[in-house]
């Protein structure tokens, strides 16, 4: 453990870090209560705090409190070192925050045994902690694909549409669709459709800004939100998308699938849809046209449906068709096509 030993007296301090460096410990040494603060501030590496109680400077106790009351810091096993041992002490000293309490001259059996009390309250801490961060990730990711799930992505996309919202921004939504997703798994086997999946997410999460989200939807399909698209620059990342997947194949050791994606393009534009409902379902509605147009291309909806939009052509890679934007109305999409 990292330990910092805090006491104005040098002898006092030399005996507690020649024993803590035997015990195989790394040991910081200052000799006033600014010091001892400031290296609990800047170095949270330290777990383990020996700090007398009288120094010069701030005291033990004026330490301790300042301590605690830094916001998300790790937490620091504080042990008050002093010569001071009345029952009224002890209690001062644990209503500061400390957590145990050590009377000078410290025997060395005593403290030892107090690191093993101290280092299985960490370990104990510790574990809760790794815990809670895996829980915490397990109820916001996709189990499969790691990605974010439905619920967290669908979440961060309401925050992100209000912020365009007030700030009368634009915010593009993504759906996107594994093309013949069912055919894959017919065909190699649920195992290889997994598989194809998380190539796919894997691929995506690479082609995407820092600041974009990508979650999974629900079975094939996947959201991106990217926020702050000016122009085609939604257009140009759902192509950056697109050809990113049809390039790259899942390869296995004796297997080799190329999958494609169609994606449906909603954008909030300046006035920004009303609803992540709303957004959603037009994004949904030119996914539809995306696959009706033959799949592996993109189409831009519209915030209205029933008005005549003119196809935006962008190119495609060899051997693909055009991409086309969008197209009125929503198409059906035929019994059994994913």
């Amino acid at each position: 453990m990292r330990i910092l030993v805090a006491d104005d007296s040098g002898v006092s301090r030399h005996v507690i870090c020649t024993f803590l460096r035997q015990w195989g410990h790394d040991v910081v040494s200052v000799a006033d209560g600014d010091e001892a603060l400031k290296a609990l501030r800047t170095d949270t590496d330290i777990s383990v705090a020996l700090v007398d109680w009288m120094m010069p400077g701030i005291s033990g106790i004026e330490v301790c409190k300042r301590l605690r009351a830094i916001p998300d810091r790790a937490y620091t096993y504080m042990i008050s070192v002093t010569s001071r041992n009345e029952r009224e002490d002890l209690v001062c000293a644990l209503e500061a925050g400390f957590d145990d309490f050590l009377t000078k001259p410290v025997n060395p059996s005593e403290l030892n045994a107090r690191l093993l009390v101290c280092g299985r309250i960490l370990d104990l801490q510790n574990r809760l902690l790794e815990a809670c961060e895996i829980s915490e990730f397990k109820a916001t990711h996709d189990t499969l694909t790691g990605l974010w799930n439905r619920g967290a992505i669908l979440e961060f996309l309401r925050g992100q549409l209000a912020s365009a919202v007030r700030h009368s921004s634009n915010l593009a939504l993504m759906i996107v669709d594994v093309d013949h997703f069912k055919r894959i798994n017919d065909t190699h086997g649920h195992s290889v459709g997994d598989a194809v999946l998380i190539h796919v997410s894997q691929l995506m999460r690479s082609s995407v800004r820092a600041s974009d989200w990508v979650g999974r939807y629900g079975g094939e399909e996947f959201l991106v939100v990217a926020s702050d698209p000016t122009g085609n620059d939604g257009l140009h990342m759902a192509e950056r998308l697109r050809i990113a997947i049809a390039d790259t194949p899942y390869r296995s050791s004796d297997l080799t699938v190329s999958p494609t994606i169609s994606i449906g393009i909603a954008n909030s534009g300046a006035s920004a849809c009303p609803t992540v409902e709303d957004l959603v379902k037009i994004a949904d509605a030119a996914l539809y046209r995306a696959k009706d147009n033959g799949r592996n291309c993109i189409e831009v909806g519209s915030h209205d449906l029933h008005s005549p939009r003119d196809p935006v052509k962008i190119g495609k890679t060899s051997g693909s068709p055009t991409a086309v934007a969008p197209a009125d109305g929503r198409a059906e999409r035929s019994p059994g096509i994913n």
